[in-house]
Parts: structure tokens; sequence; C-alpha cells
């Protein structure tokens, strides 16, 4: 007689200890408290707003009006360029010459056939909103890696930003491009794969130079983590890839080409600037008015640089023993799987990767306010710079010691002054105001 299988069947009572077990541990009031303001419990808040960021992208583009600003213009520009024109002089739009640099003009003219000719505009939002729904996940990342910010405030960030939305769907400006080769290459960077952070890092300047601004830190971070061969290995990346994309334009007219795509001196018009509304128009176009600007710019960065380069410089000290660290966390919690689950909280393992959280917050910030700095002193903010700076304001208030009523009030002012259309005298100066205490807030909390 063949013997009988041993069948594992779990008994009514175990499956009830089971089910008490799970009630326990995530159907109670801690753990819930732990969801909504514990930053290591981000990751289930993070997946629920992409879902819905994805319902609302799509209810936005099916039920709200696209709004025509620079599309058109910039496919005017790129259809100049792909009819053989070399000459940036001569790429025109209806809004005028073309001021970007050479990554604009291939990632727009690959857009150009995509779009049928730039005709396809509904595509063309759905093709952002795919962009945008990418650079929320990498933003997503390096939330959970610092752990800085709780989840209950990147909800209320969420659902009160208006003003991005449009941006990336509703207007297709150039400028949320740039910013996610940017926040590619920042992920890279805290992946220590630095060479690859460069590529993408020089792609981001090669559509928008406003990504110049995190240039200084940059070149810290470079210093600091790195050794001289491997910095200059770096910045010689980020040069041969503006380089190589730049060729065409200026083998035939090398004036032409850096005149028209990093042109330092372009005057802004006035009626489209957020932050210096309450300037009179001669002033605001004075060029003394952009030295003051720019001085005050070099000046904020020089009060800063001792707090940055230590930050960086902490970083790549423990950042050396963080894939260790990282590695013994998962042999422990493999090898001491069965003792993790009979307890309820794995603390050591806990401040282990708290620590490591802090170590990823010594990277981050620099790059972040080294950004906000030059956003904030900027000659002229339009509505689509806002994207410049948006994914970062709701960490720095963070990293500020004010408390939670003052730091929600900033983040809703400089809301509320990004979505006041046109901009007022009010507007502009209380956009001011908070940047001030932003970045006072941070210099405060950052200096030993």
């Amino acid at each position: 007689m063949a013997p009988t299988k041993n069948k594992t069947t779990s008994s009514p009572k175990t499956a009830a200890l089971s089910w008490e077990s799970l009630r326990s541990k995530y159907l109670n009031k801690n753990f819930v408290k732990e969801l909504i303001y514990n930053p290591r419990y981000l990751l289930p808040t993070c997946t629920l707003l992409f879902f819905f960021e994805v319902v609302l992208n799509i209810f936005i583009i099916e039920n709200v009006r696209y709004t025509e600003i620079d599309w058109v213009a910039y496919m005017q520009e790129v259809e100049g360029f792909l009819n053989g024109t070399l000459d940036y002089s001569k790429l025109r739009g209806d809004t005028g010459p073309l001021v970007y640099p050479a990554g604009f003009v291939y990632i727009y003219s690959a857009l150009y056939y995509l779009t049928s000719q730039g005709k396809n505009i509904y595509l063309a939002q759905y093709i952002f909103l795919v962009l945008y729904l990418l650079q929320t996940i990498l933003n997503y990342r390096i939330h959970i890696i610092t752990a800085k910010v709780p989840p209950y405030a990147l909800l209320i960030a969420t659902l009160t930003s208006y003003r991005i939305h449009s941006i990336y769907v509703l207007r297709l400006f150039n400028d949320p491009v740039a910013v996610f080769f940017f926040y590619l290459s920042m992920n890279f960077f805290l992946s220590n794969k630095w060479l690859i952070g460069s590529i993408f890092y020089s792609l981001a300047v090669s559509v928008k130079m406003n990504i110049l601004l995190y240039a200084p830190c940059l070149l810290i971070a470079y210093l600091t983590n790195l050794t001289l061969f491997q910095t200059f290995l770096n910045l010689l990346v980020c040069a041969l890839i503006q380089l190589m994309l730049g060729l065409p334009f200026l083998m035939h007219d090398y004036w032409a080409y850096i005149k028209g795509s990093f042109d330092l001196g372009r005057v802004f018009e006035h009626k489209w600037t957020v932050n210096y509304r309450f300037l009179p128009r001669d002033v605001f176009e004075s060029r003394y008015f952009h030295i003051v600007l720019l001085l005050v710019h070099v000046s904020l960065l020089l009060v800063f640089l001792p707090l940055l380069k230590r930050y960086l410089s902490s970083y790549a000290k423990l950042n050396v023993i963080t894939s260790d660290v990282k590695d013994f966390i998962k042999k422990e919690k493999q090898q001491r799987k069965g003792e993790l689950q009979k307890r309820k909280t794995p603390e050591e393992f806990e401040k282990m990767e708290d620590k490591m959280s802090i170590i990823a917050q010594l990277f981050v910030l620099p790059f972040y306010i080294t950004n906000f700095i030059g956003v904030a002193l900027a000659r002229s903010l339009h509505y689509q710079f806002y994207c410049w700076y948006f994914h970062s304001i709701l960490y720095l208030v963070f990293c500020t010691k004010y408390k939670k009523p003052g730091m929600f009030l900033l983040l809703a002012v400089v809301e509320y002054c990004w979505n006041v259309y046109p901009s007022t005298n009010l507007s502009s100066i209380l956009l001011h105001v908070c940047h001030v205490f932003i970045i006072y807030g941070v210099y405060k909390n950052m200096k030993p």
C-alpha cells in the first residue's frame, strides 16, 4: 500500500493566530501614526500618490483646455534646423530667436516628428505626462532615501500643487525636460555612479542653462568625493557632451551658437516677471540691477561655501561605509528573519537605516540650497521656472527649524505667489520674503 502524502494544511487555530498577528501589527493606531508621520514609511504614501497623479493628470489633459505659449515657437525653431539651417542666429520662432543649447534642438526635433510636425498637441501632452510621472518617481526616490519629509507633508504638497501640473501637461515647456535630466543625474550621484550622473547632468544643461545653478555645488561634490583625476574625468565628460551636441552649429558659426544658446546678458520682458513686478521697468531692465543681483548671488554662495564643503566632505567620509552597512543589514535580516518576525520592531536595524538616511541628507541639501539661492536671485522668474525648484522646496522647508505651522505657511504663500496671474506687487514681494525666510532657516540649521 502506497504511503499517504503529508499534507501541510494550516489549522483554523493557526490561521486565527496568523490573522491576529497581522491585525495587531498593522491594524492599530501606532502603525497608522507611523504611516502618517514617519518619513521611513514614505513608500506606501508615494505609491498611492503616484497612482493619484496618473489619474489626476489624465483628468487634466482630458478636461482642461491646453494653453499655447511656446510650443509653436519651439516647433518653428527646430523646423529650421531640420530644413538644414545650422546658423543659430537664423533659427527663430514667433517668440523670437532660439535661446537654448543644442540638446533642446535634438529633443524637440524628435517631438516634432512624433507629433506630426507639432500639430498633434494631444499626443505631446501625454508624452509630457510620462515625463512628469518619471520625474515624480525620481523625486520620490530621493525622499525615500533621505527620509526627511514625513508622508503627510508630501501628501499635502501634492494635493495643493496646481501650477506645477499645468506647467507639465498644459504648457509643454522645455524646463521640465531639463529638470528631469537633472533629477536623473542626482539619483545616479546618490547611487555612486558619478560618470553616468555627469552625463545626464550635462544633458540637462544642454536643454536649458538654468541647470548651471547647481554647478558650484557639483564642483565641490566632485572635489570632496572623488580624486583629482576622477574630478577631471567627470568635468571632461560634461564638457565633451556639450561639445559633441553643439558641434554642427559650432563648426558653422561658433559665435552665433555660443551667443544664442548661453546668452547670460539676455534681457527679460517685465510683463512676464513673477518676482519683480514691484520694480519700475527701467530699474528691472537696468544692467546695474543685474550686476547687483549677481554680486548678491555670489556673496550668498560664499557664505554657504564652508557649510556646503563640510556637508559634502562628511558625506564622502560616511558614504565609504554605507554600502557595507547596507549589505550587513540585508544579511542580518535574512539570518534573523524568524527572530525579527517575533519582535514588534527591529530597532537596531531602524537606527542603522536612520543613520544612512542622514548620510544621504548630507548630499542632497547642499544641491537643493545652491539651486534655491540661484532661483531666488534670478533676474526674472517666469511661471514655467517654478519647476526649477518646486520639487526641492518641501525638502528645504523641512531642513529649517521653523515650527510646522510656519513651514506650511511658507509653502502655502509660495504656491499662492506662483498662482497669481498676472503677478502683483504684493505677490512679488511675498515671494521674496518667503525666499529669504527659507534661505535663512536652512543656513541656521546647517551652521554648526
